[in-house]
């Protein structure tokens, strides 16, 4: 036993992966290449897509919760902040407050022995209770006070363990990641960046920042099918950014994102699935994949596909080919996105 199981698992999946491409690579597409819809994609390496989607739903979860943990430890260290500066005060106030009724008792009995009107034993009476009353009211308060630093110090800790533990999920991630893409040339590659892509309308989150979990239920507006929300505000934003040309999301043929509704296709060509996209059309697709990336966090992107290269959150731009040589498989026709 050498202690790393973790290698012997994916020297595994890496030999599936490279049989898979082999025996399929030469295969040809049973219909019209130029339509991503048309493809048959039963010899698709499942194993690898398996491994990319849920390697980076994994990795946008950790990345969620780390995150509201860093915003609640930040909120925890203003509220022990703003409570140790209460403390001092406070403490010398029950201090004070007992110093005085100390010396009023004192002050009292001696004038009882010298005087003995009833109104100045009923004053000295009256001064000291409501000196007692108001002392046991601070020290009331003075204990809840440290009884919310220790709290607050210990969630403090625990949240540091947390975002610890978090950070190593998003490591472990990146490198499942990078192994399940070295199976396929899987090099890092300059991508495509657009530093003038516009800012999108993020989807909604759940209040500790994760995604909420979404169906199929809304009305695919690209085809007869449906889609979830967050697949409908990406395609939204995607044409409020004057990304309008053909795209289709919803189809049925495989058990990954499209029948899910959490994914699309969009065109490089204005009118349909082509070619292999070139000139206008193939700057489109570029500043497409860009924007999506740009994006990222707002849309709930789980990968973005285009040009033989793919995105993860966990990666970045990385080589990419799930097979095939024409348009459609080597995603040179249209940029492929699918939301979590």
């Amino acid at each position: 036993m050498d202690g790393r199981p973790w290698r012997r698992t994916w020297c595994g999946v890496v030999a599936f992966v490279v049989a898979v491409l082999v025996a399929t690579s030469a295969a040809p597409a049973s219909a019209d290449p130029a339509d991503p819809s048309s493809i048959d994609h039963s010899g698709d390496n499942l194993t690898l897509k398996d491994v990319l989607e849920s390697v980076s739903k994994g990795y946008l979860d950790a990345q969620a919760a780390l995150d509201a943990s860093r915003q609640r430890q930040a909120k925890l260290t203003t509220e022990l902040r703003a409570a140790e500066t209460e403390l001092p005060a406070l403490t010398r106030e029950v201090n004070d407050i007992a110093s005085a009724a100390y010396r009023l008792n004192r002050g009292g009995t001696a004038a009882a022995l010298l005087d003995s009107s009833p109104d100045n034993l009923l004053t000295g009476a009256a001064m000291i209770e409501l000196l007692t009353q108001r002392q046991d009211r601070r020290i009331r308060e003075l204990t809840r006070l440290r009884r919310r630093l220790a709290d607050a110090k210990a969630a403090i800790d625990a949240a540091a363990t947390t975002q610890q533990q978090q950070v190593t999920t998003l490591a472990q991630k990146k490198r499942d990641a990078e192994l399940a893409l070295a199976a396929v040339g899987g090099q890092a590659t300059g991508g495509f960046v657009n530093v003038n892509s516009p800012a999108a309308k993020a989807a909604p989150r759940n209040a500790n920042g994760t995604w909420p979990a979404e169906s199929c239920v809304v009305d695919d507006p690209t085809t007869s099918g449906c889609v979830t929300p967050r697949m409908l505000n990406a395609l939204q934003q995607a044409r409020s950014a004057g990304f309008n040309h053909f795209t289709a999301c919803f189809r049925t043929g495989d058990r990954f994102e499209h029948p899910k509704g959490r994914a699309c296709d969009f065109a490089a060509a204005p009118s349909g699935f082509a070619g292999v996209a070139a000139g206008g059309d193939r700057t489109y697709g570029n500043n497409l994949a860009a924007y999506f990336v740009r994006n990222a966090n707002a849309l709930g992107v789980l990968y973005v596909i285009w040009f033989r290269q793919i995105w993860l959150p966990a990666t970045g731009w990385r080589a990419y080919t799930s097979g095939g040589s024409d348009p459609s498989s080597s995603h040179t026709n249209h940029v492929h996105l699918s939301v979590v």
